[in-house]
């Protein structure tokens, strides 16, 4: 769950996006939708991988692999 600072921050740059000022790598404007939402989430920081946070099993492991002797 987002923290309301994450939130402000997201909302922030949304609005930048529609209003047509949000930047990427501070020198083209972003057109596309997914790249602000990205953009967003980077620099409210929800997109990073948190400890607590475990991957879903997909129920292949690996075997482990015998010595030749």
């Amino acid at each position: 769950m987002a923290s309301p600072r994450q939130r402000r921050k997201v909302k922030r740059v949304m609005r930048e996006y529609k209003d047509g000022e949000l930047k990427s790598g501070g020198r083209r404007k972003v057109k596309s939708r997914r790249q602000a939402i990205a953009i967003a989430m980077s620099e409210s920081g929800q997109s990073r991988n948190r400890p607590g946070r475990k991957k879903a099993a997909n129920g292949r492991r690996k075997r482990a692999r015998r010595k030749k002797q």
